[in-house]
């Protein structure tokens, strides 16, 4: 495939690349024309969502990696970084439990959900920092509306993403001088396999009108490409028209809207 496009020459790490918002990032990274490494523990599934083509471009390379392991991680970022520099860094892998109420909430999967969704992003954010600087490079932080406004998510899954929101924000408060931007999506709910985690799945009415992976793609891709460098979108909230408006707090179910993604 053609390596012609706006980010033709540059270098994307995107982690949670096997399914969901991750999978359609990497992609449409890899369509606007830069190398993209796809980072996440099921290599053979994001294998098959990149597909053939686009796998034997060379240009989109699959690594296997559990991103709160912050050695491997980064062990990972050094060795990428210093054969092919990091322009781009899109941090979108998460999880979530379905014994998610406070009540039912263990410990270890407190910490579970802590270490994939906040301390992994800080493992590559920290490893990537030289890389993003020596290329004014951007990075972008997969949150959630779950991280700004209460609901059925769960103690542990609306603070991980809280915390993404305000490590972005400090990341950016102490970057933006030396050129990097740091930004923070905060879609509402999101049909993607992170749903079926809920006590009570959504059903298909609901996820029909729910955001697609590849709008929150899109998101991303307008943060990297559209605005001038000079231009910075700290944050971006989207949601399903047809569900949702911030502070609505009617339907909030476990298989109602949410903000799960």
């Amino acid at each position: 495939m053609s390596s012609g496009g706006p980010l033709a020459g540059r270098t994307a790490v995107v982690t949670g690349a096997s399914s969901g918002i991750g999978l359609a990032t990497a992609n449409l990274l890899f369509d606007a024309g830069a190398l993209v490494h796809g980072v996440a523990r099921r290599e053979e599934m994001m294998r098959s969502g990149a597909g053939k083509e686009r796998l034997a471009s060379g240009r989109f390379v699959p690594h296997a990696l559990d991103v709160s392991d912050g050695e491997a991680a980064a062990r990972f970022v050094e060795e990428v970084g210093r054969r092919d520099g990091i322009d781009v860094l899109v941090l979108a892998a998460g999880t979530n439990v379905p014994d998610r109420n406070l009540e039912r909430l263990t410990a270890g999967a407190w910490d579970e959900l802590i270490s994939v969704n906040l301390s992994g992003a800080f493992y590559f954010i920290r490893a990537a920092l030289p890389h993003l600087r020596e290329a004014r490079g951007d990075a972008v932080l997969v949150s959630s509306v779950s991280g700004s406004w209460p609901d059925s998510s769960g103690p542990a899954y609306q603070a991980s993403k809280a915390a993404m929101i305000r490590l972005s924000r400090a990341a950016g408060f102490e970057e933006h001088e030396r050129g990097v931007r740091f930004s923070a999506v905060l879609p509402g709910i999101v049909d993607t396999p992170i749903l079926d985690n809920r006590p009570e799945p959504p059903p298909k009415e609901v996820r029909d009108l729910a955001l697609k992976p590849e709008d929150v793609a899109r998101a991303c891709l307008f943060l990297l490409i559209t605005l001038p460098p000079r231009a910075h979108v700290p944050e971006l909230t989207m949601l399903p028209t047809a569900l949702q408006a911030l502070g609505k707090t009617t339907g909030s179910s476990p298989s109602g809207p949410g903000g799960d993604r």
